[in-house]
């Protein structure tokens, strides 16, 4: 019985033992599998591995200051995937039951508000020498969504599907907004002239500042309200009958957040021990923050490539463009009013090689994406600039 019991609790809540009938025992293993999916109809695993990520991860925050000890390197990198994992299940779970756009919504604003607090608290502890942080991890957020996770998604899916399609006007509306708050954010602050080097004067901060989240605010009302049909998948619509129950949906909200604290946190603590790698390597130090973008940006990453392998690359699309718009729209405004509070420099403007790279991002992207059908050429396009992107950072 105890084992049964053990069984039980473990056993997802889509999955049931099978029955034989008339078997007095198994109709009674049955009438509990049904009792716990409906008192807590997640898999416990689902719960368990962000509570005990956060766990760990305040454990070694207490006792290590510095890179963890080689034999932890290895524990900490599969509970991140589990994390991961976890993040991933949830906000599925929130999708399905809200369906699309709002299940990506909420994921890219979720992973969007940690990423900031992180930035931010870096900014508070040593405001010196860090004014260059938010740019390059808008950056490296921009190229890691535009052609990593949106390339591999083109390129599983045309390799399963042949071609698949979806609603353009959405996708280049998304595109449009992320090209102006890029080129505005981190190209324009180059070429003016009212201070000196890649910096913005703080009235021309402010205005960037405020444009980023207006034209956020006037995206999201678009995508949820006004042309949602333009954003929505088919697909998913069509399994409406299969939505999860408000408490599945209750107890996803919660551990979302947490489960993506817990990615977050460990790959923060997974980072000197990347950069010392980094450094015995002899690679460029700026290698590192590409490494934990890429770290964080995972639960979106992996989200958008399961919904590409099950033909729906809508959502795909959604998860993708929404976590590079979020990252960009919420990212400098916080540091820009952040900078002006504590009256120091924050340099923005990207250097000549990555403006070449953003340009021929955002360039290809709006040609992929403007037809509304994708092969697998698409998908190549893309992983061939995101490797270049990755040579440039490890090879300056």
């Amino acid at each position: 019985m105890a084992n049964q019991s053990a069984l039980l609790i473990w056993l997802p809540y889509d999955r049931g033992p099978k029955l034989r009938d008339g078997d007095d025992g198994v109709d009674r293993v049955a009438g509990r599998v049904s009792a716990v999916r409906k008192f807590f109809p997640v898999p416990l695993r689902s719960v368990l591995v962000p509570v005990f990520a956060l766990v760990v991860a305040a454990a070694f925050m207490v006792l290590w200051s510095g890179p963890l000890p080689g034999w932890l390197v290895p524990f900490a990198g599969l509970l991140l995937l589990a994390t991961v994992l976890a993040a991933v299940h949830h906000a599925e779970t929130i999708a399905a039951r809200l369906g699309d756009p709002y299940g990506a919504i909420l994921l890219a604003l979720a992973v969007t508000m940690i990423e900031v607090a992180l930035i931010v608290s870096v900014l508070l502890k040593a405001p010196a020498g860090t004014s260059e942080i938010a740019r390059d991890t808008v950056f490296a957020a921009i190229m890691i969504v535009l052609n990593g996770i949106v390339g591999i998604c083109l390129l599983v899916g045309g390799i399963r599907f042949r071609e698949q399609d979806f609603v353009a006007r959405g996708a280049v509306g998304a595109l449009a907004v992320l090209a102006t708050v890029a080129v505005l954010a981190l190209v324009l602050p180059n070429y003016t002239l009212a201070v000196p080097g890649p910096v913005y004067a703080t009235p021309q901060l402010l205005f960037v500042a405020i444009v980023s989240l207006g034209l956020y605010a006037l995206f999201l009302f678009v995508q949820m309200v006004r042309h949602r049909g333009d954003f929505s998948d088919p697909r998913v619509e069509e399994l409406a009958e299969h939505k999860p129950g408000g408490r599945a949906l209750g107890i996803a909200l919660f551990l979302l957040p947490a489960a993506l604290l817990g990615v977050v946190l460990l790959a923060e603590i997974l980072a000197p021990s990347v950069e010392h790698a980094v450094e015995r390597a002899g690679l460029p130090a700026a290698l590192v923050g590409v490494v934990i973008a890429m770290t964080v940006l995972l639960p979106e990453g992996t989200a958008a490539l399961r919904a590409a392998r099950a033909n729906r690359l809508q959502t795909s699309l959604n998860l993708a463009l929404g976590s590079a718009l979020a990252s960009i729209c919420l990212t400098i405004p916080a540091v820009a009013f952040l900078s002006i509070a504590l009256g120091q420099p924050l340099t923005l403007g990207l250097e000549a090689e990555h403006i070449v790279l953003l340009l021929l991002s955002l360039f290809v992207a709006t040609l992929s994406l403007a037809m509304g059908r994708t092969t697998i050429l698409q998908g190549g396009l893309h992983l061939v600039i995101f490797a270049a992107f990755l040579t440039i950072a490890a090879i300056p």
